[in-house]
């Protein structure tokens, strides 16, 4: 069980400073369902991990194993393919911790916030890159992604030059000079994935706009994908409260997941 609020340990995937991942257990003997908790912040290295902390804990008292992880940031090593790279082998980090730790691999999903959510989502869509592509060939696949106020199409975003350019940044140019990029990275562009999704988005959001999460919704609903949109109150940042109405959407939807 979680030590005073904190993580019962930090495990690192690789050399790199940013290539570790904290992880919180609920009480109980197991195995525990386990979220991967991936933070926003526009892929930048001005943001990391802290970000997700509060709902790290709070899923661990609702009965899961959270995984917070951070990854390589534009600005501090990360970019293309460097953080798709990172947060693939973060997750599957997962198979050589449940080793040690009461986690249940068949039961293992994601929640990300902004930037996180295109990681989270992505995420569930690795079993559909090629070989050679940043995340390929995961060792452990997700049975559902929520995004919270997601990034979800890239070439969109990248166009409107949200966040100042961090798609660019995050990529290594806009959508007519690096395609191939955006076909890996954009979650948008890898459906259908067979993943069922969970969209959040607060109606007042003025940092990722709601139609972000609209068009992946309708886009996944046309490909045959399961996909639920969910407004509510607020704006980008209500959504890593854990007493918000978005929190509240998300763990009934986990809950959900990982009984079924």
């Amino acid at each position: 069980m979680t030590r005073r609020g904190r993580p019962v340990l930090t495990e690192r995937y690789g050399a790199d400073r940013a290539q570790v991942g904290d992880l919180w257990l609920p009480a109980g003997a197991g195995p525990h369902p386990v979220v991967v908790v991936l933070h926003g912040g526009f892929w930048r290295a001005a943001y990391d991990r802290g970000l997700g902390a509060p709902l790290a804990r709070d899923l661990a008292r609702h009965g899961f194993a959270a995984w917070n992880l951070e990854y390589r940031r534009v600005g501090g090593g990360g970019g293309w393919p460097t953080t798709l790279a990172d947060v693939g082998a973060g997750i599957d980090q997962l198979a050589a911790l449940a080793a040690s730790q009461p986690l249940d691999l068949g039961q293992v999903s994601a929640v990300g916030h902004s930037a996180g959510g295109q990681l989270a989502v992505w995420s569930a869509a690795r079993h559909t890159l090629g070989a050679g592509l940043p995340g390929a060939r995961p060792r452990v696949r997700l049975v559902g992604a929520v995004a919270q106020a997601g990034v979800l199409d890239l070439e969109d975003a990248a166009w409107d030059r949200l966040g100042a350019g961090a798609v660019e940044d995050l990529l290594g140019g806009p959508p007519d000079v690096v395609p191939d990029r955006y076909a890996c990275a954009s979650p948008i562009r890898r459906l259908p994935i067979g993943v069922p999704v969970l969209c959040v988005h607060g109606r007042a959001d003025d940092t990722v706009p709601v139609g972000q999460s609209e068009r992946y919704a309708h886009a996944a609903a046309l490909a045959g994908d399961s996909c639920d949109l969910r407004l509510v109150g607020g704006g980008h940042f209500s959504l890593l409260e854990p007493d918000s109405s978005g929190w509240a959407a998300v763990l009934t939807q986990l809950e959900a997941w990982a009984h079924r």
